[in-house]
């Protein structure tokens, strides 16, 4: 498979909504072949393809620890049937916002429902990490970023030095 470029906030395209995907078949299965590789390489625990361009509802995540097995999970149509009213702080960051981490809150739980790669419809339950994962991915879907969780004046701080970074990387 192969690397694809990640786009980089402020980009037009993080902030449209993804479009559900008809049929999962071999261009679906392509394009997440290539997600994961991209988010093995950036390197990273989740992307949604609306990241690399593609508006889709598709995103890839693979949460697992240091010492852990790859998890790799690829979910296509995703998403959240119920969110847990705990919430839990973390520090988020984004391929498509690089080197800038800020505490979020998200809910502590989710269960999502989506469809895999065969085609089959699932549901399960997820905390931890991967919670907070799945429901960053979600947002992408929906045409939104973490940043969006942060006050106006931190937001524009962030997208202003995001800015500088794409003319830094235009010049190289």
């Amino acid at each position: 498979m192969s690397l694809r470029p990640i786009l980089i906030h402020p980009d037009p395209r993080l902030r449209k909504t993804a479009e559900p995907v008809a049929v999962v078949d071999d261009a679906v299965r392509t394009l997440v072949a290539d997600m994961l590789d991209t988010m093995y390489d950036a390197p990273g625990i989740g992307l949604a393809a609306t990241q690399l361009g593609v508006m889709k509802r598709v995103f890839v995540m693979d949460c697992a620890g240091k010492d852990e097995e790859p998890a790799p999970m690829a979910l296509i149509n995703p998403e959240i049937l119920w969110r847990s009213e705990e919430t839990v702080v973390s520090e988020e960051g984004c391929l498509s916002i690089p080197d800038v981490y800020e505490d979020v809150t998200r809910a502590a739980q989710v269960r999502l429902g989506w469809t895999d790669l065969d085609g089959e419809r699932r549901e399960a339950e997820f905390g931890e990490r991967w919670a907070i994962c799945a429901q960053h991915e979600i947002d992408h879907l929906d045409g939104k970023l973490f940043i969006d969780y942060l006050g106006a004046v931190r937001r524009a701080l962030i997208t202003s030095r995001m800015k500088k970074l794409k003319r830094e990387k235009a010049r190289a």
